[in-house]
């Protein structure tokens, strides 16, 4: 007995000196492993070349104007190929796509669906991501409907100052003058029943749609075909026949979500509290938005292969509440449903009708 219990003390003093030298060392080998991921993070100065050949498509943002710890303001990254656009750059934009492992200084152009505050006030920050990660020699192409030049020079010129301070502190082959801020690519609102084709190459076309999103208005949404594979981003909007057009046989449909029987519980509890203002905001709010049903029946009667909730209005913060949020959408489609989240990753690759889905944060 003598033995084993001198064993056994051996045995927990040396566990508690193992504990005792990595908590002395805590400092150095903390630094070792943040070393690992800065050089795993760093390492790839590409990181699209890592990609399948096919179309990819993550949530940067799958929030709305709502506090969110899951959902950040809306953003859609496209990567189409080797060729990398934002649909909407709303608060968290730029920091998601880094968290996401990808290059900002990649983006080719960016897109808009409306302008709304919540879908362009990350803007600013990608902007000047994609100017300094890129050495870009040119302003970033930004397309979106008329009122876009307010929107876009306003940023141009809210960042003037920060723009001489970069260069003037990091140097002109970091930060080239001519690379700064965005361009504003304004198109006609396409008429009921319409699309404006925005980019047209063999492999590639990416084409703009109006859509019902009043007051806020004009609203559009895109679609996007790379080689045979294509997706649809409704943006904000109400139930309208025109998603429901460029959705028919797509791989993916990227829709906004609203529930109202969640947002009647939150104006119930602004009532009792008191505050007027956010009660008449959420009933307000109902009617210029589609229910994860109404999504729902779009997919199914356009036959797309997956269908993903963004702009998730109010937020779920219990994953109890998914049931409740979806009322009988899954119901009525019967392909692959998710509620969308930060960091949401679907690979569509060419020659394949798989989508596949994953996480990249």
């Amino acid at each position: 007995m003598k033995t084993i219990w001198k064993r056994s003390a051996w045995i927990g003093g040396g566990a508690v000196l193992a504990a005792a030298m990595l908590w002395w060392q805590r400092g150095p080998i903390t630094v070792g492993v943040m070393t690992q991921q800065i050089n795993s993070m760093t390492a790839i100065s590409n990181p699209l070349a890592l990609l399948a050949d096919g179309l990819h498509v993550g949530l940067c943002g799958a929030g709305s104007p709502f506090p969110d710890t899951k959902r950040s303001g809306p953003c859609t990254v496209v990567v189409a190929g080797r060729r990398m656009f934002v649909f909407d750059s709303g608060s968290g934009a730029s920091r998601n796509i880094a968290r996401m492992r990808l290059n900002s200084g990649q983006i080719e152009a960016l897109f808009l669906t409306h302008y709304h505050s919540d879908h362009i006030d990350g803007l600013g920050e990608l902007m000047l991501q994609r100017w300094i990660q890129g050495e870009a020699s040119i302003p970033v192409p930004i397309y979106g409907p008329p009122g876009l030049e307010t929107v876009i020079n306003g940023f141009n010129n809210a960042y003037t100052l920060d723009k001489g301070y970069r260069i003037a502190h990091h140097g002109e082959s970091v930060a080239p003058p001519d690379g700064f801020g965005g361009r504003p690519m304004v198109f006609d609102l396409p008429v009921e029943g319409s699309r404006k084709v925005l980019i047209s190459e063999p492999d590639l076309e990416i084409a703009a749609f109006a859509v019902q999103h009043s007051p806020a208005s004009p609203a559009v949404g895109y679609k996007i075909r790379y080689k045979d594979r294509s997706i649809v981003i409704s943006g904000d909007t109400k139930k309208v026949a025109s998603v429901a057009r460029e959705a028919v046989g797509a791989d993916l449909l990227v829709h906004e979500a609203l529930s109202p029987v969640l947002l009647a519980l939150l104006q119930q509890g602004f009532d009792r509290a008191k505050r007027a203002n956010l009660s008449h905001i959420m009933h307000d709010v109902v009617g210029y938005h589609t229910t994860p049903e109404e999504a729902a029946e779009i997919a199914q009667s356009a036959g797309v292969k997956a269908l993903v909730l963004n702009h998730i209005v109010p937020p779920l913060p219990l994953q109890g509440l998914d049931p409740v949020f979806l009322q009988k959408a899954k119901k009525l489609y019967d392909g692959p449903l998710r509620i969308g989240e930060d960091g949401d990753w679907f690979s569509l690759p060419a020659g394949s009708t798989a989508v596949e889905m994953g996480k990249r944060l």
